[in-house]
């Protein structure tokens, strides 16, 4: 779970709604005045488009429009019993948005934590349509279930007990301040239950497409925080290294750089979306 620093909102970001062709997401939209290309933002679990605000100034600063989205059933964007939660569910609502909210040019990707089981789908999928992927605190397939992050006991218990029940047992004890405590709380209940109870099955059993994302040909930026709790260091670095690349390791970050570090993400991130972004 990404904990926001602050919840003040740049001047450069438009708090919104995007009408895609196959959902209704709330975003946060940043458009550059002299664009060269664009930049996705996919969330984890029990995440939000929050956890990339701070990045929409330093990435529209380079000349990126940027949106950052709740996913389908993900705190502020609606979803049924009946929707798709599949990955490749995810996915498509993923490009989607970016149809919706994008003018043509090179299309980036970002995914964090679940976000980048989504993003490899993306890739998988829509090839055709990236420019690029970048896969930030994720990993090649299921996290699983530990004693730090009892995936299972939660995924049991989404649709017995009230969301608000589920997150306080996960939250005790944890001090913020108190309009992040309440943000948090609101996020996590506002959760649609199916929504919710699918990514964490993801979580749960996810499977390795590392080898189908790396034949797809696409350039990919691999990094996570030093002190990052999620995946365990040694399967990200190996990811990296099957997608034919370095693992970038930020000093100052743990499982969220988009809140932690985000200075330092986009520093590490700049390189390589410069090398990858043709002029339009």
């Amino acid at each position: 779970m990404s904990v926001p620093k602050t919840l003040d909102i740049p001047d450069c970001v438009y708090v919104s709604r995007i009408a895609s062709e196959r959902a209704l997401h709330a975003a946060h939209i940043s458009r550059a005045k002299d664009r060269r290309g664009s930049i996705l933002l996919i969330p984890g679990w029990t995440g939000s488009k929050e956890d990339f605000t701070p990045l929409h100034p330093l990435l529209v600063s380079q000349g990126f429009d940027v949106v950052s989205y709740d996913q389908r059933g993900q705190f502020e964007s609606p979803g049924g019993p009946n929707d798709d939660y599949s990955l490749a569910g995810f996915a498509d609502d993923a490009m989607a948005v970016a149809k919706a909210a994008f003018r043509s040019g090179p299309l980036h990707v970002l995914g964090h934590s679940f976000g980048g089981l989504v993003a490899q789908q993306l890739a998988i999928l829509h090839a055709d349509r990236l420019t690029s992927i970048s896969l930030v605190c994720t990993g090649p397939g299921a996290l699983g279930d530990s004693d730090t992050r009892p995936l299972q006991r939660i995924s049991n218990a989404i649709g017995k007990l009230p969301l608000a029940q589920i997150h306080d047992m996960r939250d005790q004890g944890v001090k913020h301040p108190a309009q992040i405590t309440a943000f948090l709380a609101r996020r996590f209940n506002s959760n649609s239950p199916d929504s919710l109870k699918a990514m964490t099955q993801h979580l749960l059993d996810a499977p390795d497409e590392v080898d189908r994302v790396a034949a797809t040909g696409l350039p990919v930026f691999v990094a996570r925080g030093e002190t990052d709790d999620a995946w365990p260091h040694a399967a990200q670095a190996e990811m990296a290294e099957r997608l034919g690349t370095e693992i970038i390791i930020l000093p100052s970050a743990a499982h969220s750089p988009g809140v932690e570090a985000p200075e330092e993400l986009v520093e590490a991130l700049l390189p390589f979306l410069n090398a990858h972004t043709k002029p339009l």
